[in-house]
């Protein structure tokens, strides 16, 4: 889906690409990125809440989004791939449940007619559940980047 935008002085419209991005929480803001949405448990640690998005954190929070604090305790000690999807497997199930996956579906929809960006504090995005959200959103249709 394209935005409808028009150069200035002319009435031909300008068509932009709408996206959801996956981002890690506290790193630089990227071009066009939009609204930021921290699909966390807990907001940062230390950091006033009037900072969380001049921090670069975030501008909202959707912890909706973010596993159960049992799911986050199984995802930080996993050690293998096995464990992992283990990880994988109980998030899902977490998404699959009315409230998440309606918060999924309006996600994958508005990124069709906004940009904004999703993310977590992890380094790691291979083993942190913003890998699989990536994944979920994608399976509902979102436009990615």
């Amino acid at each position: 889906m394209f935005s409808r935008r028009y150069r200035i002085g002319c009435r031909v419209p300008v068509r932009t690409i709408m996206t959801v991005r996956v981002v890690r929480l506290g790193s630089p803001r990227l071009p066009d990125e939009g609204l930021r949405i921290g699909t966390v448990r807990r907001p940062p640690r230390g950091v006033p809440k009037a900072e969380f998005a001049s921090r670069n954190y975030y501008d909202t929070w959707l912890p909706t989004l973010s596993p159960s604090a049992e799911t986050v305790k199984l995802g930080l000690n996993t050690k293998s791939d096995r464990e992992w999807a283990k990880f994988v497997k109980r998030y899902r199930a977490e998404m699959a449940r009315p409230e998440p996956s309606a918060t999924l579906n309006l996600l994958a929809a508005m990124s069709h007619h906004a940009n904004f960006a999703v993310g977590c504090y992890c380094e790691d995005e291979a083993r942190c559940h913003r890998s699989v959200l990536r994944e979920l959103l994608r399976e509902r249709g979102a436009n990615l980047k």
